[in-house]
């Protein structure tokens, strides 16, 4: 899935792709934002990324669907 996260005062947003399930990642999210605290997440190279919880402006998720061949008609 596809995470976007945007930071306050900061013109670019954060972008990873993850295996995490999507309920757990808005969880943990919605928490660091709520207390302040910052929250670590991990890309589906293995790569982590800490984000400050008190900075997050909005996060978006998106579970990927598979992409449609063809017509409609």
């Amino acid at each position: 899935m596809e995470i976007r996260i945007g930071i306050q005062h900061s013109p670019r947003e954060i972008v990873i792709e993850s295996e995490e399930k999507a309920d757990a990642l808005l969880e943990r999210l919605s928490g660091a934002i709520a207390d302040g605290t910052p929250v670590s997440l991990v890309d589906d190279k293995g790569r982590t990324v800490l984000i400050p919880g008190e900075k997050v402006a909005y996060a978006e998720v998106s579970t990927e669907e598979p992409r449609r061949v063809g017509f409609l008609g």
